[in-house]
């Protein structure tokens, strides 16, 4: 494969963290890593060419939104997602009817923990276009983080049902579940994995999850079967993610906490667990000085969220 050039050596995936409540830092001296992406010179060509036709005074409110919404796809694409924000919000003060705007400035209040905003925005994505494909999904991802948990799911069911062999509808319901039922929530996720095709990558996560692999074997499988370092960043953001939910949830604070900074590490800025890590870093801190247990210094975590 093309891809072997890029891919980072894995002589030995020491992340051997089944069964350690407290991960020393000894741990984690080779996850598999991706080069993290960097903007292409496609990308700044496109923003400089953005920025030019913005300077044009014969555009008219309709033009100018669609160049606005393009200009925030592209900077959110780039990590810069205050520049991004001042776009779309730009964009939406020349064409309010725009359900796609919505939908993406939902997902930074739920970034930023401003809940109520982001169920607002979500909402009105929903008025304006009944059949978004994400925005219910986002909805009640922001409810679970919200800890509104019962609506939370009465969303991600509904989105689950759309779509059966999606796993990552099926991932996002059984966090939920794990939350709000805990007692069933395992169940639950064999069955939904039995009825679907199991053909997308994310099925892997799933089986994570049951135990039908190991740690070390679906880290070693994503650094063996990504063709290119485009793959390999994208499965590793979803791998870390998803695995340092799970120490989360045990509260294993030292070992999520190492986990939600390999999903940062190949800025992958588009991807859910991309976006979302930061958010879970602050929520681990806090969780973690109620309960006094001691992770790094917090004032790292919040300088890396501002």
């Amino acid at each position: 494969m093309i891809a072997n050039r890029f891919k980072v050596a894995v002589v030995a995936i020491s992340m051997m963290l089944a069964g350690c409540s407290a991960a020393t830092q000894s741990s984690w001296v080779h996850p598999p890593m991706a080069v993290p992406f960097q903007p292409t010179i496609q990308q700044q060509i496109q923003l400089a060419r953005i920025d030019q036709l913005l300077k044009r005074n014969d555009l008219d409110d309709d033009t100018l939104a669609q160049v606005y919404y393009e200009r925030g796809l592209l900077h959110d694409s780039l990590g810069l997602r205050d520049l991004a924000r001042l776009d779309f919000n730009q964009s939406l003060s020349l064409k309010p009817d725009q359900p796609d705007v919505f939908n993406i400035l939902g997902v930074y209040f739920t970034q930023s923990a401003h809940f109520d905003a982001a169920y607002e925005a979500f909402d009105s994505t929903l008025e304006l276009n009944l059949r978004h494909p994400f925005a219910q999904r986002n909805r009640g991802i922001a409810l679970y983080y919200g800890g509104r948990y019962a609506l939370a799911h009465e969303d991600l069911i509904a989105h689950y049902q759309q779509n059966v062999n999606d796993p990552y509808r099926v991932i996002w319901l059984y966090l939920v579940e794990q939350a709000l039922k805990p007692e069933a929530a395992d169940d639950k996720l064999r069955q939904r994995f039995e009825a679907s095709d199991q053909q997308d990558w994310g099925w892997q996560v799933v089986r994570l999850y049951l135990g039908d692999v190991s740690e070390t074997e679906f880290l070693a499988q994503i650094s063996r079967d990504s063709e290119d370092n485009t793959m390999l960043a994208e499965r590793l953001t979803e791998g870390y993610f998803y695995l340092a939910k799970q120490y989360h949830h045990r509260q294993d604070y030292q070992s999520a906490l190492m986990l939600y900074k390999l999903a940062l590490s190949g800025n992958v800025y588009e991807f859910v667990e991309h976006r979302f890590s930061l958010l879970e870093l602050s929520r681990l801190m806090a969780e973690a000085k109620v309960r006094e247990v001691p992770v790094e210094p917090e004032g790292e975590v919040a300088d890396a969220a501002e």
